[in-house]
């Protein structure tokens, strides 16, 4: 940890995670690294949970509002929801106590997109920040933090927060270090400049986060790994929405609107986008770049097999088994990789310019396009909305994919009206689910329902949606985007009082 820890004036700040965490008031607002499972805080967290769960247990109130990057682990989302520590959260979270507590009400919870929370928290709109709790991987001798496996909001809570614990991780490659790039030309409105961003890879800031000496009031040594998951082996409804989707991409070569290197690809986090990258190695594509959140195991295999040249993210998101290659052969991929903070790569004019494109899952569509990546029945949050926002309303092509049914065929993935629009039928350009592809460029409302249909819904819940689309056409009483009212949601309350939509 000497190693780690180069600054002198920082290493007198060494104290156990108890110690840190006593620094932690009720009442505070605390910005936490961690991104989709990597680089958050491993010890202090831990340590404040049990800190609050005492102070329950003697009658008294101790609750934090809690900004991250996306979502965390179970020793910080999990630990604090448990120990009900959590007043308020955002911008995006997985774990299953904080997920149930946020659903029965106990804990408040923001959704938003992962691009806007740190000019939020710049524009004063999320109130002041007390504390900042950061993991990075070392220190440097003149106090410059090396970054973690994520980036996330870090550079803003380092710079916005009164007071600093940093937590230093010597189970994180120490190769890290040269992989991040954190870009410090932001600025408030109207004095804001163009990002000088016009590559995937280029490099427009500098490979450390700042801090100010005087705000850190703690240093917390620990040696853990993320805690990150298995990727379930692709199914046949994965490799079979992956088929459709790069068949539609050699379709648009062909018809001169992407070339060979297709432009920037987002993938968000799962199965299905794993198996759509493994898709595109398997279909012979190469010199590819990506523009994206999170670099989980199927990405990770296109750099090294050579396939993707380049890509640009904020975090890291791989299984055990893709860590140990990460670490194994880091001087490659450090050459290929670039960690941004989420304001980056996230930031709407970037993605825009470059092109993205992008692929993201989904819970369900409507018949017109309107995309639920959130819900479940309207009411009940899943895990976010995430950076997918960012991305399908700024991307070249904005695909969104999901297997045409789930619960064993119980719930329709295409219903005639959503439960919970995230993204409207503006921004989705592609759906596609197991049973094929539906291109919604250029259609009318009513064009879109057809296509859908007939491209992406299951066979057994098809003539549901015909029959309905047909009356909703004759009776509806606007025919522009017909819809029954009075049966636009009876699918979801068939499914909440039988089980079955098909009920």
């Amino acid at each position: 940890m000497v190693d780690r820890i180069g600054n002198p004036n920082l290493r007198s700040k060494i104290m156990p995670a108890d110690d840190a965490a006593a620094k932690i008031v009720p009442g505070m607002t605390v910005g936490m690294s961690g991104f989709t499972g990597a680089g958050y805080p491993k010890q202090v967290p831990l340590a404040l949970a049990a800190m609050i769960e005492a102070a329950h247990l003697r009658g008294e109130y101790f609750k934090l509002k809690v900004l991250t990057g996306a979502s965390t682990a179970p020793e910080l989302d999990g630990a604090l929801a448990k120990a009900g520590g959590i007043d308020f959260r955002l911008p995006y979270q997985s774990d299953p106590e904080l997920r149930a507590r946020i659903n029965r009400g106990e804990i408040e919870y923001m959704d938003i997109h992962l691009g806007q929370v740190a000019q939020y928290a710049w524009f004063g709109f999320l109130g002041k920040l007390d504390m900042a709790v950061i993991e990075v991987s070392a220190i440097l001798e003149d106090g410059r933090l090396v970054p973690s496996t994520s980036v996330g909001n870090n550079k803003t809570w380092l710079d916005l927060a009164d007071q600093v614990i940093i937590e230093v991780n010597a189970a994180q490659p120490i190769g890290l270090d040269g992989m991040h790039d954190i870009y410090y030309g932001t600025a408030l409105p109207p004095n804001r400049k163009p990002i000088p961003l016009v590559r995937p890879g280029d490099r427009i800031g500098e490979p450390y986060l700042r801090v100010d000496p005087s705000k850190v009031v703690a240093v917390v040594e620990t040696q853990a790994p993320d805690r990150l998951g298995h990727f379930a082996p692709v199914d046949e409804a994965s490799r079979r929405i992956a088929e459709h989707l790069v068949e539609f991409f050699r379709h648009e070569i062909r018809q001169g609107r992407l070339g060979p290197n297709l432009l920037p690809l987002q993938s968000g986090v799962g199965n299905i986008a794993n198996a759509v990258l493994s898709g595109l190695r398997s279909g012979g594509f190469e010199g590819l770049t990506g523009f994206t959140e999170v670099i989980q195991d199927g990405m990770l295999d296109l750099i090294r097999t050579d396939t993707i040249q380049m890509v640009s993210a904020t975090a890291l998101s791989l299984s055990p088994e893709g860590v140990k290659e990460f670490a194994q052969n880091i001087d490659h991929y450090r050459s290929r990789i670039v960690l941004r903070p989420q304001e980056m790569s996230n930031h709407a004019e970037l993605i825009r310019r470059l092109g993205c494109l992008a692929i993201n899952g989904m819970v369900e569509a409507d018949i017109y396009g309107n995309v639920n990546s959130t819900h479940v029945a309207g009411t009940s949050i899943i895990n976010g909305i995430g950076g997918s926002g960012d991305f399908a309303r700024n991307s070249f092509l904005s695909c969104f994919v999901t297997p045409s049914t789930a619960k064993n065929g119980a719930i329709s993935c295409i219903v005639p009206m959503a439960s919970h629009v995230d993204h409207t039928e503006h921004d989705v350009a592609i759906v596609v689910t197991e049973q094929g592809l539906a291109d919604l460029r250029g259609l009318s409302p009513k064009q879109r329902a057809r296509v859908i249909i007939d491209n992406c819904a299951h066979p057994e819940y098809r003539p549901l949606l015909e029959d309905y689309f047909l009356r909703a056409c004759r009776d509806s009483r606007g025919k522009h985007t017909p819809h029954l009212l009075n049966e636009a949601l009876a699918w979801h309350e068939r499914f909440l009082l039988k089980g079955d939509m098909r009920a």
